[in-house]
């Protein structure tokens, strides 16, 4: 048998193995058409880092919203039985007249009545008088609580839900809490006789709206708050 013959041979007992070298040019090809290439996958990315953001945006948005809606509706239900604790006491929450000890928390004499609206926007500072410390006066004049312990010994104008307090380790409420996280403002200045503080004659009650701005603007940040003036 000649060599060419030998060849030819071979090439037929062995054809299940012969691999067509077209099919392999073709194949590869067929796998470079189908990758993505540097510039296709930075495009998608940044298409999907764009979606992202605006899904992003969008719910927070509609998270705040509705904080803001809560808000409006607390502080006028709040307000409401303000009215109801004055029509049974003939004033408003005021005080306290001396010191007292709610819980784990002291509030200062006559705290409602130094806290002021107009130079104090931070709900989060710490110097008293504290949106805390006025808030969680107007709690225990409202709930009944006088311990802080939620468990109402006089009567209660107010019904407090569970996301409305604050609550320290030991389980007692330390304020009465809004939707974005912070003290309400609670403040009975303008009943010292002052007509430059506060806003009402009867009481301010409010909410910052998360804004820390400290003293606050009256033309740029007091209108974004949720108030009762």
């Amino acid at each position: 048998m000649t060599n060419i013959e030998q060849v030819a041979s071979a090439r037929v007992r062995h054809s299940s193995f012969v691999i067509d070298s077209s099919f392999v040019i073709r194949h590869s090809s067929f796998r470079v058409g189908g990758a993505f290439t540097l510039i296709e996958l930075i495009v998608v990315v940044t298409v999907i880092v764009i979606l992202v953001g605006l899904i992003l945006s969008t719910v927070g948005y509609v998270q705040k919203k509705g904080a803001r809606a809560r808000a409006e509706t607390e502080i006028a239900a709040l307000s409401a039985a303000c009215e109801s604790y004055k029509a049974d006491n003939g004033v408003y929450a005021r005080g306290p007249a001396t010191a007292m000890t709610v819980g784990s928390t002291t509030i200062p004499a006559n705290v409602t009545d130094n806290l002021d609206a107009k130079t104090k926007g931070d709900p989060t500072n710490t110097t008293t008088p504290t949106y805390g410390q006025t808030s969680l006066y107007l709690y225990t004049q409202l709930s009944g609580d006088l311990a802080g312990n939620q468990q109402a010994t006089s009567k209660s104008y107010f019904t407090f839900k569970p996301q409305m307090l604050a609550i320290d380790t030991y389980g007692y409420v330390t304020a009465i809490k809004d939707p974005f996280g912070n003290s309400y403002g609670y403040s009975t200045v303008q009943q010292t006789g002052t007509t430059t503080a506060g806003y009402n004659p009867t009481f301010d009650l409010w909410s910052t709206a998360g804004l820390t701005t400290n003293p606050p603007n009256p033309d740029t940040i007091t209108p974004q708050w949720i108030k009762n003036w």
